[in-house]
């Protein structure tokens, strides 16, 4: 099995960088299981592959990462924390012209840890709709198949589709083309939306953008009044990739409440983010603290470090239950340096209670 690994980068003067995993295809058509079943029993071989799951650290370990974020906790100025608030936009811009497309690879990995993207899933889903369909239908003529949740006008992007899916804070599209060249349901509709309008053109641009089962616009997650071009109780997955963690803490809750209302009874919101005490947290240096365990990178992006905690209770407050919320402590190592770096991920799922039937 080829092992993930981390593309270079550094934090506190550039963008941190995410977990990529190669693409199953790149090795044959081998699936890659999920993390947690590499496991470093001898720490001898710790260079014998690219990473190592479910690490756990030292109590010692535990200690210096508290020590560090500590004394590092002292938030800059209030104007300054104002002025990276309201020019978000602008350095999120700033980002993608630099960039553009080189910087994320495709997750391919979203499929092995989030099967609710991948095709069998929502095939099933629609076979299942469909046998449900078959059964109730009874001495009373009861129409229960799938029909297009109409906005003011009657009709929106997708409106015919029998399985949608939303990821907020898509940048260029590392799991948009991924999700549109692996689920070839027919019934499948993607929207994908970012903060950055940048972002959002290049996606637009992009020679495998299919109008006809994608609709890219410019959103911005943390406006809670601004409208989506969906109705509520309309999506039956929501993704959130390294997204919820650049907003600002105070404006998380009303963020998550507002996607929640787009899902469909039983429609369920992934998230794979930054935990606490993550490599990314330890290497800010003093004077990149906006507020605790929140950090402004040189670039002028924000990024914030969760617990599960937090994330459970920003979840079940909007009114979703959990089906997963675990924490993902991976060892990297850069075999050529011989550097070891500690990363802390947090995956979660939570699900729209569904509707009780009388």
């Amino acid at each position: 099995m080829a092992a993930p690994h981390a593309v270079d980068g550094v934090d506190g003067g550039s963008r941190e960088t995410e977990l990529i995993l190669p693409d199953s295809s790149s090795s044959g058509g081998e699936k890659r299981p999920q993390f947690g079943t590499r496991f470093l029993t001898d720490p001898r071989q710790v260079f014998q592959h690219n990473a190592w799951d479910n690490v756990e650290w030292t109590e010692e370990q535990e200690t210096a990462a508290k020590k560090k974020v500590l004394e590092n906790n002292q938030p800059l100025p209030q104007e300054k924390q104002d002025e990276y608030d309201t020019r978000a936009n602008e350095y999120w811009n700033d980002f993608y012209t630099v960039h553009e497309n080189r910087f994320f690879k495709d997750r391919h990995w979203l499929f092995t840890e989030f099967p609710e993207l991948a095709p069998q899933f929502s095939l099933k889903q629609e076979s299942h709709l469909e046998e449900s369909e078959a059964a109730s239908t009874g001495d009373q003529e009861q129409s229960q198949e799938v029909e297009p949740i109409s906005l003011s006008d009657g009709n929106f992007p997708g409106s015919t589709a029998t399985y949608r899916i939303l990821e907020v804070g898509c940048g260029v599209g590392n799991t948009v083309f991924p999700i549109l060249k692996t689920n070839n349901d027919p019934g499948l509709f993607v929207y994908c939306c970012d903060f950055s309008n940048t972002a959002v053109e290049l996606v637009k641009t992009n020679p495998e953008y299919d109008p006809g089962r994608c609709f890219a616009f410019v959103h911005d997650l943390s406006d809670v009044e601004a409208n989506y071009p969906i109705p509520d109780g309309s999506l039956d997955v929501l993704v959130l990739i390294f997204v919820l963690s650049a907003l600002h803490p105070n404006k998380m809750q009303g963020s998550i409440s507002r996607l929640a209302r787009l899902l469909k009874p039983g429609g369920v919101m992934l998230l794979r983010d930054y935990g606490r005490y993550d490599m990314a947290q330890l290497r800010f240096k003093k004077g990149r603290c906006l507020s605790e365990n929140f950090y402004v990178r040189g670039d002028g992006t924000r990024v914030y470090f969760f617990t599960q905690d937090e994330l459970h209770e920003l979840f079940t407050a909007a009114g979703l239950e959990k089906v997963q919320n675990l924490v993902d402590r991976r060892l990297q190592v850069n075999r050529g340096k011989q550097l070891t770096m500690y990363r802390v991920w947090i995956q979660c799922k939570y699900r729209k209670p569904a509707e009780t039937q009388s």
